[in-house]
């Protein structure tokens, strides 16, 4: 998956648990998750990888 794709995952996570009442830090833990699962299921890489890997992504573009 790419960059893009990944944040996108990652907002719309975000958005759907701030919808939900969730707010810091367990939104963003929420919308890593939601968008780990989905980079480890795309990509086959392993889950704490793909958390790791949204993580930095995220950082990069806050």
């Amino acid at each position: 998956m790419d960059a893009a794709a990944i944040l996108d995952i990652y907002e719309e996570a975000l958005e759907e648990a701030h919808s939900r009442g969730i707010s810091a830090p367990e939104d963003t833990k929420e919308a890593t998750t939601a968008a780990a699962m989905m980079l480890a299921a795309m990509d086959g890489i392993e889950d704490e990888a793909a958390y790791q890997q949204v993580e930095a992504l995220v950082a990069s573009h806050t």
